[in-house]
């Protein structure tokens, strides 16, 4: 492992395990390792119904 790798890696782990998580799966993708399908949680699942909710109701963020 390079000194720079080593860096990264001892930086991340620093983080929450949330961002961890998701800067190993950002990794992996980049040398082709395929990930599973994230699942979302209840709540990220009803905000994002909402939020598709709101779409088809033309309820847009104006300028």
């Amino acid at each position: 492992m390079t000194k720079l790798l080593e860096q990264a890696v001892e930086t991340v782990r620093g983080l929450p395990a949330e961002m961890q998580d998701e800067l190993a799966r950002v990794l992996l993708q980049l040398v082709g390792k395929d990930q599973p399908v994230i699942q979302l949680s209840a709540a990220e699942e009803a905000s994002f119904a909402e939020s598709l909710a709101q779409a088809d109701r033309g309820e847009f963020a104006a300028d």
